[in-house]
Order: C-alpha cells, then structure tokens, then sequence
C-alpha cells in the first residue's frame, strides 16, 4: 500500500534552519537508501513557505494568494511517497527518516481513485485558461 510522508519543520528563524542543514546529507543518504530497498516510489524538498501561491476557485473566480494555505508555526518542507506493507511498516521508514528528529512526519494512506469512465471517455482538457 502507499503512503505519504509529509515533512513539517517550524518555520524557523536561521539558527534553526542551521539544524537543518547538519542533517540535509542525511536527509539524501536516507533517500538513496530508501530507493535501493524498493520502499520509495517519489520523494522530494520543498521550496521554503513563503515562496508558496495558493489557489482556490470560488463560483467559477479564481482567487490567489501568496504563501502557504496555514498560517502555523510549522510548514510543509517536503514528502516520501513509500511503498509499505502496512500502517506499521510505514511507522516504521517514517520513524528512520532524519527530519522527524527536528520536525514532524506525517503519515496518510493513499487513496487511488477509480473513475467511473466509459472506455470511449476521454479525462477533460486541461487547456491554458481552463479552471475546473
């Protein structure tokens, strides 16, 4: 089954993005590791928060705002998507991953969703312009 692994970090001033740092090598051996055992399908760091732009269309108008949706003390730095067993197996990478010693993981079943298409059905354009 697949699960995510969402990174959350503080939003931290520069002594505690120094913290960080000390273990982004870490942070890359323990990716590579997770490739080689077969555990990893995708994983990558984020951009910091507020270089984020969030969207949301409300009766057909698209509305935007610069940074992350929350306003918490802690933001999304980055996910592992894995391939794990189980809830307990996943515990299990979640619990190795280096950013859980100075941040937090959290760790979400994936949902596959099944569309209910005829074979004829082709997925709506996504075309310039096109907000649905």
């Amino acid at each position: 089954m697949k699960y995510l692994c969402l990174v959350y970090l503080e939003d931290m001033p520069t002594e505690g993005a120094a913290a960080l740092d000390a273990i982004t090598a870490e942070v890359i051996d323990f990716r590579d590791a997770l490739r080689s055992s077969g555990y990893e399908v995708a994983s990558s760091s984020l951009q910091p928060a507020h270089a984020a732009t969030t969207i949301q269309v409300r009766n057909g108008q698209l509305l935007m705002a610069d940074g992350p949706f929350t306003g918490s003390n802690e933001q999304l730095d980055g996910f592992y998507l894995i391939e794990a067993g189980d809830l307990n197996d996943a515990i299990r990478v979640a619990a190795r991953m280096p950013s859980a010693r100075v941040g937090n993981i959290e760790i979400r079943p994936v949902r596959e969703l099944q569309a209910a298409r005829s074979p004829q059905e082709h997925p709506p354009s996504l075309s310039q312009g096109d907000a649905r």
